[in-house]
């Protein structure tokens, strides 16, 4: 019979165990996928923002020398990741690809004019930073005009702003939320063992003495579960990288490297100090309140 009790009493504090490792390692887990979106947040947004390009409308008698000369200029800009140049009979092409039908037939002429397409890094994407690049560039003898789509310009900062915003007041709640299920956690794994912590008082241990055990085993488990919610990232990640391998660059990968270290230290310094003050609250505690 006192077998019996050993074994179930045996199961049941593995159990809690199991129970603590897994919610620890979820709610990290949760908190890194956060990270991973925070990392490629940025990675995206550029993305996006230098896909955006503003025309270079050169006059029409401006000489293929000078034109070239005036592209690679721009491509020695520090401000410009690339360009493209598009000449008269080229636009033409496009022009009737996109209407389905030859216009030089019924114009009897290419009214269109060369054009050079310029692709700014996104650091200066801003529209104060465009205004500026503009009358830089119409000062070149070559260009007639600086065409761009403003609003749409506009659109998209403003909403790199808001999600930008959005994602901190979402990190925040996420991270606070999880500081407290891991806490719970913890403390309801403690309570289990209340009556333990009580009767190690009695025969005489005193607090370090008592505290000791059930940090050095939290910590443990801590970063137990900071390994396993990396092996689930780094699955997750995996499955993207199938479907969206540019999403990853060198950059990121030293970035979810610093992620997974900021993950074990998460679980390891949140279990730590839930632990210690849990363990705390049953120092001293009068036996009556035990059964509360």
């Amino acid at each position: 019979m006192a077998k019996s009790t050993g074994g179930i009493s045996r199961y049941r504090l593995g159990s809690s165990y199991v129970t603590l490792i897994v919610s620890v390692s979820l709610v990290l887990f949760l908190l890194g996928i956060l990270g991973m979106v925070l990392i490629n947040a940025r990675q995206l947004s550029d993305y996006f923002r230098e896909s955006l390009s503003f025309t270079i409308m050169l006059k029409e008698d401006a000489r293929e020398a000078d034109i070239r000369m005036l592209q690679k200029e721009l491509d020695a800009k520090q401000y410009v990741k690339r360009t493209e140049y598009v000449s008269k009979d080229e636009a033409a092409v496009k022009l009737r690809e996109d209407l389905g039908e030859d216009f030089l037939d019924f114009l009897g002429y290419n009214p269109l004019m060369p054009t050079i397409d310029v692709y700014l890094l996104a650091d200066y994407t801003h529209p104060d930073s465009v205004i500026k690049l503009e009358k830089i560039i119409t000062e070149y003898p070559v260009v007639d005009e600086v065409y761009y789509q403003e609003s749409i310009l506009n659109l998209i900062n403003d909403n790199v702003r808001k999600i930008s915003v959005f994602l901190l007041i979402i990190s925040l709640l996420l991270f606070l939320t999880a500081l407290t299920i891991i806490n719970n956690t913890i403390r309801l794994s403690i309570y289990s063992k209340r009556f333990l912590i009580n009767t190690m008082q009695l025969i005489g241990a005193n607090r370090s003495f008592i505290r000791k055990p059930f940090l050095l085993r939290s910590l443990f488990f801590g970063f137990l579960a900071a390994l396993i919610a990396i092996g689930l990232l780094m699955g997750l990640m995996y499955l993207i990288e199938k479907e969206f391998f540019t999403l990853f660059t060198y950059e990121n990968i030293n970035l979810f490297l610093l992620l997974c270290l900021a993950l074990v230290a998460a679980g390891v310094i949140i279990n730590g100090i839930s632990t210690f003050f849990a363990v705390n609250r049953y120092l001293g505690i009068h036996e009556d309140k035990l059964y509360y």
